[in-house]
């Protein structure tokens, strides 16, 4: 008798009854909701951009302003992606370990981000650090811009992308017992050493999908941008704008083009972080 072959002990570990019915129906929902929002979209553009072939991809990649665009994005996603991941722990961290008047109104104000509209975010952050603004004029004594800057868009970003970080790692520092570091402490280890070797193993999964959420946000961003950042081309203007700029131009192909090229990108950022991910859940054994 031949033993069962790796597709027929998976599908009939896939199909094995459970205790909870109506996996089939859900599974099939599951799969149609997932096609019809997500994947279709996604193979509608792939399909579209292919008659540019990866020649023309290529061509309109390399373009000077294409070129441009793409590289402030993905650039200053990713350093306002870094400075979420700290600043986001630090926040956490008060949130989660220390007691103080106002806290669960500054642990609500996390959350504007998500609530308050980009536009209404970007003009706000536009006010702020303009020449003449709050923070824009103090800084301008000093020969700083802010707005209509690079940097502009590096703060935009960072607003928007903070909750996430915020709202990922918080849940498992709730979980952490502080016996760990108060354990830690008694066996002689300093702050530092308690931080890397108790704190951040189990918080590394978290942190990472934290990260993984705002750079993700941060790469689609457009309504908080555009106001702050000024939008000149080559030195300030984003690639979800010079979209639109195609789109205004009907120029149909460069604008699928761009968009095809962002969702590559895209993807192999994920695709690695998600990698990443799953190593130090093995490593530090939380799987």
């Amino acid at each position: 008798m031949t033993s069962p072959t790796f597709a027929g002990r998976y599908a009939r570990r896939f199909t094995a009854p459970s205790v909870i019915p109506g996996f089939g129906l859900t599974f099939g929902y599951t799969i149609l909701y997932l096609g019809l929002v997500v994947l279709f979209p996604l193979a509608t553009l792939v399909w579209r951009s292919s008659g540019l072939g990866l020649s023309g991809l290529y061509q309109i990649a390399t373009e000077p302003r294409v070129a441009a665009a793409l590289h402030t994005t993905f650039l200053m996603s990713f350093l306002a992606a870094v400075v979420d991941l700290v600043f986001g722990l630090i926040v956490a961290w008060a949130l989660t370990r220390y007691n103080f008047p106002g806290r669960r109104l500054f642990d609500a104000f996390v959350d504007l981000p998500f609530a308050l509209p980009t536009a209404v975010a970007g003009i706000s952050l536009a006010a702020l650090y303009a020449p003449n603004g709050w923070f824009g004029a103090p800084l301008a004594d000093v020969d700083v811009k802010i707005a209509f800057t690079r940097w502009g868009i590096l703060v935009a970003l960072i607003f928007i992308g903070l909750p996430f970080v915020v709202r990922t790692v918080q849940p498992i520092l709730s979980e952490l017992e502080i016996e760990l570091e108060e354990a830690s402490a008694t066996l002689g280890a300093s702050r530092v050493q308690t931080v890397v070797r108790v704190l951040l193993p189990p918080l590394a999964p978290a942190l990472l999908t934290g990260f993984a959420l705002a750079f993700a946000r941060g790469v689609g961003e457009y309504g908080s941008v555009i106001f702050i950042s000024g939008n000149i081309a080559y030195v300030s203007e984003i690639a979800p704008l010079l979209i639109i700029v195609k789109l205004e131009q009907y120029d149909y192909a460069g604008a699928t083009g761009i968009a095809t090229i962002m969702l590559a990108i895209s993807f192999v950022a994920l695709l690695v972080i998600n990698l990443v991910q799953a190593w130090s859940r093995k490593r530090f054994g939380y799987v």
